[in-house]
């Protein structure tokens, strides 16, 4: 009899330690490489007046907190009528109709946008995390809600999924939150173990997170010495992650809206990949692809790796009450968006960054959003909301995103010339 429970002894450890090698086995992540993937930014950073958020029409809002005819920051308008819950705003259509918006704080209108992301083949977001928000209690509670909707629904989804930290308005000594928030992070979300966040992205072996808004020289109260500071503490074994690098446009060369230093070009090399900052640094007449080409060839002469940035057009009258500057840089349909799409696969790039997935301030949004004749009145004073041309589905930016990641992807059948549906 010893000699039986001897053997069911041996064959029961035999079977744990083939189910904890299984374990092993599934608990990798599913996401181990940026390369060859097409992600968008995603702010989170609205708030509906009546969302448990508790903070109003945050980032709908105008001048002085007030949301208002009049007195908003967004120049578009979503595309509401797929969303679960939704608010009563301040605005009305033509016809008397009350207009309704979103907000991310609610579980349920960000599960629709990862569903979308699935439906037209996005393989995932950088979820916008702004330092300058996190160190307040309110700003960190509403993005830790919406950062906790979203790894919900990346996993739901099985889009990739990481955490971008914004540095705009932060002061020198803001930096150091990064790497303390970052732990935090870790340890309440569990963002590194594949088992609890399998579509979290990695990146050379190591999980990815990204810190935007180094070396611009547009007077920022920080430098590049604190953020290289902050470098140093994440790549250390005690954090040891894979770093995205947000630059100004013109950062290989040193020139135009970059702080004119070598000491940016040292940080960068730390980093595993580089991504510029493109938003209104063009049009479809000055889009210039030689210098994505340029930046390539910097980047693997030293051994980073490269993400261009792609956006579908600009616009900010709304923020600046100046009617001047809606549609300051033209969607054209979607050709401006390809331009950069092809021009970037053509010069050699592996995978792509979009901006953004619901930026609905300055008019870079790729989400459904309401065509123009569709959107509410913005009081008397010439102002309006701009919207997904007329004679488009509000789907079409999704659509073609979708198409650049096919494209990227390795699907053939595609090149310069915009696809058409």
């Amino acid at each position: 009899m010893k000699k039986i429970h001897l053997i069911s002894t041996v064959i029961f450890a035999c079977i744990c330690l083939h189910v904890s090698a299984q374990n092993k086995t599934k608990a990798r992540p599913v996401y181990p490489s940026y390369t060859g993937l097409v992600m968008a930014g995603y702010q989170g950073w609205f708030a509906a007046e009546g969302d448990d958020s508790q903070r109003g029409w945050y980032h709908y809002q105008g001048r002085g907190r007030v949301f208002a005819p009049g007195n908003t920051n967004v120049d578009m308008w979503p595309d509401i009528r797929e969303y679960k819950k939704t608010y009563k705003s301040p605005f009305k259509f033509a016809d008397g109709r009350d207009a309704y918006l979103y907000s991310p704080y609610d579980e349920e209108s960000v599960d629709l946008h990862f569903k979308w992301m699935k439906e037209y083949g996005i393989d995932g977001v950088h979820m916008q995390r702004f330092v300058g928000e996190i160190k307040n209690p309110s700003g960190k509670r509403h993005f830790n809600q919406v950062l906790a909707n979203a790894l919900k629904a990346a996993k739901k989804y099985g889009r990739a999924i990481s955490v971008m930290y914004d540095l705009s308005g932060c002061r020198s000594e803001d930096i150091a939150l990064v790497a303390a928030d970052w732990k935090e992070l870790v340890e309440t979300f569990k963002l590194t173990d594949p088992s609890v966040n399998p579509t979290y992205l990695w990146h050379r072996g190591k999980p990815m997170m990204t810190i935007w808004g180094v070396g611009f020289n547009d007077r920022r109260r920080y430098t590049i010495a604190d953020v290289d500071a902050v470098v140093d503490q994440l790549k250390s074994p005690e954090n040891n992650v894979s770093i995205m690098l947000g630059v100004p446009y013109y950062w290989s060369s040193l020139g135009r809206d970059t702080e004119p230093s070598e000491t940016l070009h040292a940080l960068i090399k730390k980093a595993d990949i580089v991504m510029p900052w493109a938003v209104g640094r063009y049009n479809s007449k000055t889009f210039d692809p030689s210098v994505v080409a340029a930046d390539i060839a910097w980047s693997a002469a030293h051994g980073v790796d490269y993400v261009p940035l792609i956006f579908s057009g600009f616009s900010w009258g709304n923020m600046h009450h100046d009617p001047k500057i809606y549609h300051q840089i033209p969607r054209l349909k979607g050709d401006f968006f390809w331009q950069q799409v092809a021009a970037a696969k053509q010069a050699g790039a592996k995978s792509l960054y979009i901006a953004m997935f619901d930026e609905i301030d300055e008019g870079t949004a790729i989400f459904k959003v309401a065509n123009e004749k569709d959107t509410p009145l913005n009081g008397d004073k010439g102002l309006r909301f701009i919207g997904i041309e007329d004679d488009l589905p509000t789907d079409h930016y999704l659509w073609l995103t979708g198409q650049a990641a096919a494209w990227f992807h390795g699907k053939p059948g595609y090149g310069a010339k915009r696809p058409q549906r």
